[in-house]
């Protein structure tokens, strides 16, 4: 349409006679002439309203599920490290108990033995110096760790410490091939000499060639002059197999170590020797023998062939 007189004559007349109607329709209330009018508008444009507000629902609903999506993504990544710190804490938690445990025990040893001991954690293991068999401790000459010092844990015999620095010192483990260590029988006086064998069992050769040795039988250090590199009475193993004796000088046995190489944590540096030897004292107490189950068999009569009318016969 141009913008001519006319049009703007109709223009204003427009508005004029929509404000008439809105004015009658407020003061007529639900009594309103145009009520009727309106109501049919409503039933033409109603569906087109629905049908308009369903297809902008699911676009709204989308937008705010991205949205919702976005809130739950950054609650499931706060819980799982909320998880994740909580099992780190456990897990410190379990480890601190073990290394108490494992501390605990030593101290144990070390109360029988009359060991002073310095208290150490292993903080790596192997290569060093050439050697296969060792590990590195937190202990040094700071901490008054010396060369040829015992070094044992809750479990008995670890090794004998070979290098010292001012805050670590590398310590030898008795499963070296180049350990060897003096022992001695539990309850004898049956001498010999241990040696490493990496993952397999100490060879003890005994000095006594017809010494009654048996399996299940177990060894302590001997000891060494002036205690170094060995004090006495530390447990070292477990007879496990006894070689045939033919005739020699020497008697060969095979022993299992109680100590567990490869799970070394809490380990004790001996620093001051004990005032006489413990002997057999620090030996854990020996395992209560599994009994034997017997089997009561009752044997009950049977009767005679043919029964009781034949035997009244």
């Amino acid at each position: 349409m141009r913008d001519t007189k006319e049009s703007r004559l109709l223009l204003v007349l427009l508005i004029a006679i929509a404000f008439a109607l809105i004015t009658v329709d407020i003061r007529g209330g639900e009594e309103s002439p145009v009520d009727g009018a309106r109501q049919a508008a409503a039933s033409v444009f109603g569906p087109i309203e629905n049908g308009v507000s369903g297809a902008v629902d699911p676009i709204g609903n989308a937008v705010t599920a991205v949205r919702e999506s976005g809130d739950r993504h950054d609650r499931l990544a706060r819980l799982e490290r909320e998880n994740a710190a909580l099992k780190a804490e456990l897990g410190s938690d379990d480890r601190s108990r073990s290394r108490l445990k494992q501390l605990d025990k030593l101290l144990g040893v070390a109360g029988k033995g009359q060991y002073g001991i310095k208290g150490a954690q292993v903080i790596a293991i192997g290569a060093a110096q050439g050697f296969s068999w060792t590990i590195t401790i937190d202990a040094g000459a700071d901490d008054g760790i010396q060369r040829d010092m015992t070094v044992l844990n809750g479990d008995g015999l670890v090794g004998r410490v070979t290098t010292v620095g001012p805050s670590t010192a590398t310590v030898l483990l008795a499963s070296d091939p180049d350990f060897t260590v003096g022992t001695r029988m539990e309850a004898g006086d049956e001498l010999g000499f241990a040696s490493g064998q990496g993952d397999r069992p100490l060879r003890v050769e005994l000095l006594n060639g017809k010494a009654e040795v048996k399996k299940g039988d177990r060894l302590v250090t001997f000891g060494s002059q002036a205690d170094k590199p060995f004090v006495p009475g530390v447990p070292v193993g477990v007879v496990s197999r006894v070689d045939p004796s033919g005739g020699d000088l020497t008697r060969t046995l095979y022993v299992t170590p109680f100590v567990n190489f490869s799970k070394l944590d809490v380990v004790g540096v001996v620093v001051q020797s004990p005032k006489k030897d413990p002997r057999d004292t620090v030996l854990p107490a020996k395992p209560e023998p599994t009994p034997t189950p017997t089997v009561t068999v009752t044997v009950t009569p049977s009767a005679p062939a043919g029964g009781p009318d034949q035997q009244e016969q």
